[in-house]
């Protein structure tokens, strides 16, 4: 009788969320069941099967619960964590090209200004032919 007042007390986007909780559970257990009880008779019938699947049970399993645990934060309107890892190795893969490009930019531009800056002077010398006969 107590417990019963406490769940009727609570909001309806909870006991939604709490139904919806239970029913991803089972199904993951379910689901877990039945590829346990196959993977079991593959162990029987060919020991290398049987490695490749129970590697593939603790796989699916692992990508159940995420899913579940994923889903479960939705209903509960929590929002997905950032992927920082994936953030961060972007943004060094941004200043990596990016100084890459500021190296290049510099050195293509400082070899222009070297041409550039060259200046040409005449120079007249005391032995010169062409000065003895002016």
């Amino acid at each position: 009788m107590i417990g019963t007042n406490l769940l009727e007390r609570r909001s309806k986007p909870e006991r939604i969320t709490d139904q919806a909780w239970q029913h991803l559970v089972s199904a993951v257990n379910t689901a877990g069941d039945s590829i346990r009880d196959t993977a079991r008779s593959a162990r029987h019938t060919s020991a290398g099967l049987a490695d490749g699947a129970g590697d593939l049970v603790g796989s699916a399993a692992d990508e159940a619960r995420h899913r579940a645990t994923r889903a479960f934060d939705a209903l509960a309107g929590r929002r997905p964590a950032l992927p920082w890892t994936l953030l961060v190795g972007a943004a060094l893969v941004g200043a990596a090209i990016g100084w890459a490009a500021g190296t290049a930019a510099r050195a293509a531009g400082s070899h222009d200004r070297a041409v550039e800056d060259i200046d040409f002077v005449d120079v007249e010398r005391p032995d010169s032919p062409a000065e003895t006969d002016r």
